[in-house]
């Protein structure tokens, strides 16, 4: 068993997620580190390395199993899923003015990250079934109603940044099922219609970051600060970066949540646009080797799974990218495997092993 797992399984995805990962410590360890104490290991690259072996051992037992089973596992993680999600409602605790997390011990679990992958699976389920069958508007009514749960509670949070990464999940693996683009072209036209009605669902401080992206000078020490910082920060890094420990911006704390959300800016400072091109070209792999998992797979639940994996990737690092140049409004949509956070880090460790896992059946249903 272990000989065919070593021999089925697809390196490309491994190797670019390995390099990701190192990359991300070294990024957040430079984030985190303080320069009177000298270089040392911050506290936060410790809890990512210790998740990263554990999620590495997750991995590898992922390949253990058949990825069909879960399957037959959908209806339970739905209801796990919404569970989770009313938890953070009810007895979450707060940060930033949002209440997404819930504290166990010493560690704080985001759930509308693990919340991600589980409804893949069950989009998948749901969606297996109802495949080349999307040609109607009364046919999309369940698909709807199923997805849009999730994503009310998760806006609820308030949380805009992953609720439009269900929506663009959704959509991706919509898309895949075989829609009739009829249906798109009528219901892309009705969202752009519509779309100004939104504005008045937002908060305040979500209105204040659009207009800020429009321009952000209209508030550049408030919330106009992130955006050009993050811009003096990569603008600063020219061709080959300051260094590590050596970025002004991110070592200062010019630059906010230089850990997390605007880890991209780090990299860009200290490692210039050859680090960033280097982080997006592996991106790049890992998103490509994605669709060619689907692409090659002989099941429609494998294919929508992995198309789901691919398309939350994409979405998340063209909005992580983005913001940090000011090409995309701010949001908290962390950059794959780079960014600081048990929680997303988690998630996309155990959707490679779920890649993997397909990846490595496909090659035994073909032989």
């Amino acid at each position: 068993m272990l000989q065919r797992i070593w021999r089925d399984c697809d390196w490309t995805i491994i190797i670019c997620t390995l390099l990701l990962v190192a990359m991300g410590v070294v990024a957040i360890g430079s984030a985190t580190h303080i320069n009177q104490t000298g270089l040392h290991f911050s506290t936060l690259v410790a809890k990512q390395l210790i998740f990263f072996l554990i999620n590495v051992a997750l991995v590898i037992g992922i390949q253990f199993m058949d990825y069909h089973k879960l399957k037959d596992w959908a209806n339970g993680i739905y209801i796990v899923t919404i569970m989770l999600l009313l938890a953070v409602i009810f007895v979450g605790t707060s940060a930033l003015g949002a209440q997404r997390w819930i504290q166990l011990g010493p560690i704080t679990l985001q759930p509308s990250e693990f919340s991600k992958l589980l409804m893949i699976i069950c989009m998948a389920k749901m969606l297996e079934s109802r495949y080349n069958k999307l040609d109607t508007f009364k046919s999309l009514v369940v698909p709807i109603l199923y997805v849009g749960v999730p994503i009310l509670l998760v806006f609820m949070q308030p949380d805009l940044g992953t609720s439009l990464v269900y929506i663009a999940i959704f959509v991706g693996m919509l898309f895949v099922s075989g829609i009739r683009l009829r249906l798109v072209r009528i219901i892309a036209t009705v969202g752009v219609l519509l779309m100004p009605l939104a504005w008045f669902v937002l908060k305040d401080y979500q209105k204040q970051r659009i207009l800020v992206f429009m321009n952000p000078d209209i508030d550049p020490f408030g919330s106009g600060y992130h955006i050009i910082q993050s811009k003096i920060a990569i603008g600063s890094g020219l061709i080959f970066g300051k260094g590590i420990f050596n970025g002004t911006q991110s070592q200062l704390n010019f630059l906010p949540e230089n850990h997390t959300d605007f880890i991209f800016s780090v990299i860009g400072e200290e490692f210039g646009f050859v680090g960033c091109i280097i982080v997006l070209f592996l991106l790049f792999m890992l998103i490509y080797r994605s669709i060619k998992v689907a692409y090659m797979c002989n099941d429609n639940f494998g294919m929508l799974l992995a198309t789901g994996i691919a398309t939350m990737f994409t979405f998340e690092v063209l909005v992580n990218v983005g913001m940090t140049i000011g090409i995309m409004p701010v949001t908290g949509i962390p950059l794959p495997f780079l960014s600081y956070g048990v929680s997303a880090l988690t998630t996309n460790m155990l959707s490679i092993g779920i890649l993997l896992n397909i990846a490595m059946q496909r090659t035994k249903y073909i032989f």
